[in-house]
């Protein structure tokens, strides 16, 4: 797995994703809710659909309910995908939690944003593709320290299917 920070203050990831504040709670849900992106989004969405991988950090994936293009689980408690979601509220300009130096992980060549959420779990969406993708990993799987090596596995489908770019 190749890793990098991208931090202006070089501050350790660890104790900076750790500190991270959610802007809102997930769901809850088992099964994440389907988000509706524009077509050429969409287009990419169903592309990376169809290369996903059967595991994630050793959990089966499983049918999402309702079952979507956009969307992907894996595992009890489940790590779930969503693509074609929102700009994040931590980098979109005049909203409360904006922070344009927010903290960027690359994970195997894609650009990650990981927020913990107030439940523990990681919220991680990527940069600099041109469609957001994000993937909340539980608490059980990121843990106290915030490990997001889960992404490992969804680097490749990613990089193969959501081009480089910046969205609007």
């Amino acid at each position: 797995m190749k890793t990098s920070l991208r931090r202006p203050l070089g501050l350790p990831a660890l104790a900076l994703l750790c500190a991270s504040v959610a802007c809102s709670a997930p769901d809850g849900k088992a099964s994440p809710a389907v988000p509706t992106p524009p077509a050429r989004q969409a287009e990419l969405c169903r592309a990376l659909h169809k290369e996903l991988p059967e595991t994630v950090d050793g959990r089966k994936r499983r049918a999402a309910d309702p079952v979507s293009d956009l969307t992907a689980v894996w595992g009890d408690p489940a790590i779930s995908l969503r693509c074609g979601v929102g700009r994040p509220k931590i980098l979109t300009p005049g909203t409360e939690h904006y922070n344009p130096t927010a903290d960027s992980v690359e994970i195997d060549g894609v650009g990650w944003l990981p927020e913990r959420q107030p439940d523990g779990s990681v919220r991680c969406t990527t940069t600099l593709r041109q469609a957001w993708v994000e993937v909340t990993l539980p608490k059980q799987v990121v843990g106290e320290a915030g490990d997001i090596s889960a992404l490992t596995d969804l680097a490749d489908a990613v990089r193969k299917t959501i081009p480089v770019g910046v969205l609007p």
